[in-house]
């Protein structure tokens, strides 16, 4: 299964390189917010150091804008494709959860705080960084760990994750495992109107 090429990668390096540009992203906007905050800040929705939006967004990213070729295509094509996909997954939230993890409503030239005109500049350099230097190196820092190594650890990350963000989703759902059966259904209930 590791060896079966997918967009010309093998699937090995497609998920090393996803799990680095989560956890990598997570680094980033912990970072930027534990700064802005002046306190630290962990921009990730589970415990652990991922943020899966940036694994997403880097390997989609970095699959769609590598045939654009010249610098400035990939950064306006770059900063507007994750400048919808910022979008796309804010409505989603709120559609899912009632709430963003995320608030541009003091930013400039935002609309309704989901995107505004300083991420997206921001994507346009992410863009670039990934697509002319980053993504090599990733692969290169894959290839650092013996693949029998990598695939177990690959195991043991997701099955950590799985088991975080489980425990997250149930929270972010205020669900009480220990609640009754008939508040669980009003629960479910709540949820699925939210989609009707």
């Amino acid at each position: 299964m590791w060896s079966r090429q997918l967009l010309g990668t093998d699937i090995y390096h497609l998920v090393g390189a996803f799990i680095v540009y989560s956890v990598l992203g997570w680094f980033l906007e912990s970072v930027y917010m534990s700064f802005c905050n002046r306190h630290l800040t962990n921009r990730g929705f589970a415990k652990s150091p991922f943020c899966p939006i940036y694994g997403v967004g880097a390997m989609a990213g970095y699959f769609l804008l590598k045939p654009v070729g010249n610098l400035v295509g990939v950064y306006f094509v770059g900063a507007l494709l994750a400048t919808a996909f910022e979008y796309l997954v804010g409505r989603l939230m709120l559609r899912v959860f009632g709430q963003l993890w995320w608030d541009y409503n003091e930013k400039p030239f935002n609309y309704r705080g989901i995107i505004c005109l300083e991420s997206t500049v921001a994507w346009g350099f992410y863009a670039v960084g990934i697509v002319a230097f980053l993504q090599s190196y990733v692969y290169r820092l894959v290839d650092r760990v013996d693949r029998h190594v990598g695939i177990r650890l690959i195991y043991c990350i997701v099955a950590v994750l799985a088991v975080d963000y489980f425990i997250q989703l149930l929270r972010a759902f205020h669900v009480d495992v220990r609640e009754k059966k008939d508040k669980l259904v009003e629960r479910y209930q709540s949820f699925k109107a939210r989609w009707y």
